[in-house]
Parts: C-alpha cells; structure tokens; sequence
C-alpha cells in the first residue's frame, strides 16, 4: 500500500496566483479614453446663502443628571385628599361646640341664682302681712320685694288707668290700677297715695258705669305684694297717657301722673271658681294669689346648649376624621425621603 505525499507548491507559482487574484487596475490609456465628462456651465444666478445641513439645541439639564437625584420609583407613593381639605366652615363648626358650652356654663350658674332667688321670694310669703308706712323708701322697694303688706284708705276712682291688654282664660281684659289715698298720720293731718294693682276685668266691662259694684266708695282694706317697678321690654309699645292708653306699668310715669309715690302694690286674693265667676259678671277686678311666678326655665336652656354642644362635637369630629372618597383620592409624590 502507497503511502500518500503531500509537496509545497513552488514560489513562481505562488507569485502568479497572488497577481491573478488582486484587482487590474485600468491602464494609463484606458482612463484618458474613460473620463467623467465635464459639468456644463450654469446660468449666472445670485449665490443662495448656504445653511448647515443640520442643526444642534443644546441639551437642558435634566433632573437625572443630578447625582443626587432620587427617582419615584424608589419611594412609593401615598393617596392623598387632593385640593384644600378644609376651608373656613370648620372654624365656624368648631366655635359652635365652644359656644354652646359657655352659654351651658351660663345657664347652670342662671340656674343657680334664679333658685335662690325664688327661694328667698316665697320665705318672705309667708311672713304675716307688714303694715305699709305713710311714707316708703322707693329705694327700699327690693330689699321688701313680693313682701305681704296691708294698707288702709281710699280709692281714688276718677285717676282710674287701664293697662293692657291683659289675657286671663282665654278672655281679653286690663288691669285695673288705681291710687290709694291714705292718711298721712295717726291725727289725720296730710294724705300720701301708693299705686294699687287691684286687679283683673273683661273688656267688656272697662267703662265704670258697666261696673258700679267694683268701685268701692269708702274705706278700704288692701292686702298685696309689695313689687319693685316693673320693666319695660323691647316689644311692647309705649305708653300713650294723653290718650289713657298704657301697655305696661310705669310707675314712676304713673305716680307723677296722679300725684303719688312711686310704689306698686299688686292686691291679692284666693277665690273660688263660682266667686271668680260671679265677680267677673259684676266687674270686681279679680287680684292675683299670693305667690311667686317668676318663670324659671334654666333647667331646659342647660339640656338645650350642652346637648347642642355635644352633638356639634361629634360632627366636628366626623368631619375632620373623615376618610376622602374614591372622586377625592388622587397619587402624590411622598415628600418625606428619609
């Protein structure tokens, strides 16, 4: 068996495929026979001005060329109520609250005094009747407030004054206040007069001449409540003396409009509902018990402002810890990066 032989090829044969591969370059006398014919002159035309085939902005600063810069990504991010979460009216909704506790602070001190005085008002009820003087301290009056007192004298009939109108039952009416002339001392020499409340009467019966049997001619006993002057509210309408019209009880205008001191006694008495009856028909001016109605009411105003108190606490508090709505719910950035 032939063993196979392998032999270099010999350099001349080498050179000769070298030449044969690399590309012929054309002749001196092929490239003059092959020239790119020559660009014909254009017409004369003005130079166009020549622009820069592109053009480069300059880049802005970018927040990620900061190397300090921290991206959303690596915080996460936090549902928020968007917009302005509260306004002015819960100012307002939170001075409601603080209101109405001050003033149910108020009304249980109000309390407080209006019992005491009710209190000191009935123990002067029932002490026995005080002789009235001849001569009273109008500054005097209310330390003796609703104190039971009699006095002797006189009506004075024809300085009669109607104050009203009066409600009694569901009837209209007046009170029927009239000067109480007495002596002045016990020798019978000079006169003093008080203003007497004696009472109630129907309209129906305001003339005198309707009313003979209430006009007691002679001497008479008072027994009534002495009463501090009484005061005037925003309401009601001024008093029209000139024309015999008086909507409340003036008693400084009525005493000097028929010459008196300026005390106000209220008659008091306890009838029955057929001698009630009887006197009414007859024009007898019905006088008041002896009590005191003074209304006391406070009880119901501290129930009123602490529980209005509570309850505006509880919609401050709703309000103020109320979750946002899915509407309201918007994605911001967290501003705290540590």
């Amino acid at each position: 068996m032939k063993r196979a032989s392998f032999r270099l090829p010999r350099p001349g044969l080498t050179r000769c495929i070298q030449r044969s591969i690399e590309p012929q370059q054309p002749s001196s006398l092929a490239r003059s026979h092959f020239r790119a014919p020559l660009p014909l002159p254009l017409p004369s035309s003005p130079v166009p001005h020549h622009r820069s085939f592109s053009h480069t902005t300059p880049r802005r600063r970018q927040p990620g060329d900061d190397p300090n810069f921290t991206s959303i990504l690596d915080n996460p991010p936090e549902l928020v109520r968007t917009g302005r979460r509260h306004g002015p009216g819960l100012i307002i909704l939170a001075l409601i609250p603080l209101t109405a506790l001050v003033l149910g602070t108020w009304q249980v001190q109000r309390l407080g005094w209006k019992t005491q005085l009710i209190a000191r008002f009935e123990d002067r009820l029932v002490q026995p009747p005080l002789p009235l003087p001849p001569r009273v301290d109008p500054e005097a009056i209310h330390d003796f407030d609703f104190r039971r007192v009699v006095a002797r004298g006189r009506y004075r009939h024809d300085l009669e004054m109607l104050v009203g109108p009066r409600m009694r039952d569901g009837e209209d009416g007046f009170m029927v206040v009239t000067p109480l002339e007495r002596e002045a001392d016990a020798r019978g020499k000079g006169t003093t007069t008080v203003l007497v409340n004696r009472g109630w009467v129907a309209k129906r019966l305001r003339r005198q001449r309707d009313r003979l049997e209430g006009l007691p001619m002679g001497e008479v006993v008072v027994e009534g409540l002495l009463r501090e002057p009484w005061k005037k509210n925003m309401f009601t309408p001024e008093n029209r003396p000139d024309k015999g019209e008086f909507y409340f009880p003036d008693v400084k205008q009525m005493a000097e409009l028929t010459g008196s001191q300026a005390v106000w006694v209220e008659q008091t008495m306890e009838p029955d509902l057929m001698q009630a009856l009887e006197m009414e028909s007859k024009g007898i001016p019905i006088g008041r018990p002896a009590e005191v109605n003074l209304r006391n009411n406070h009880a119901q105003y501290i129930f009123t402002w602490y529980g209005l108190a509570i309850a505006t606490s509880i919609m401050f508090y709703m309000v103020v810890k109320k979750p946002p709505t899915d509407m309201s719910r918007r994605i911001r950035m967290n501003k705290e990066w540590s």
